[in-house]
């Protein structure tokens, strides 16, 4: 089995090479062909096209962002019960207080820096980007959508 490359802020976003770079193009495309058959004339084979592009483009699009929304929430329940596992007793009342996004961040800071990276999450109410830099030991996350 191969190893798995060491996950940083750098290189930890997903990309799914099939969607983002063959089925979206391939989508885009349909759709600019359909947009410049209008160039001939507004008919109703043009109007369908452009109808059938944009609804492929959409339909797409909202099958990656509904799977990215299922994920935010598992990690959100995952995170939780982590922060109500590890956090000193004076943040466990504020836990309901990390947003979702914040979830989605802290859940790549390790056991030992959680309970610090929580404290200046609400304090600060810094956003994803903010703490994901502020994480000093990564915890890879292999499971993304």
């Amino acid at each position: 089995m191969s190893e798995k490359r060491p996950q940083t802020y750098a290189n930890h976003a997903k990309l799914v090479p099939l969607f983002h770079y063959v089925a979206m193009p391939l989508l885009l495309i349909n759709l600019i062909v359909g947009l410049v058959g209008l160039l001939e004339g507004l008919t109703l084979e043009s109007l369908n096209r452009i109808g059938t592009g944009v609804a492929m483009v959409l339909a797409a699009l909202f099958a990656r962002v509904f799977a990215l929304k299922a994920q935010d929430r598992v990690i959100r329940l995952e995170e939780r019960l982590r922060m109500e596992r590890l956090l000193p007793d004076d943040l466990k009342p504020r836990i309901d207080e990390v947003s979702t996004a914040q979830c989605v961040a802290l859940r790549f800071a390790g056991d030992d820096e959680l309970p610090a990276l929580v404290r200046r999450a609400l304090d600060e109410k810094a956003d994803q980007k903010t703490i994901k830099q502020a994480i000093k030991e990564w915890r890879p996350d292999y499971q993304r959508v």
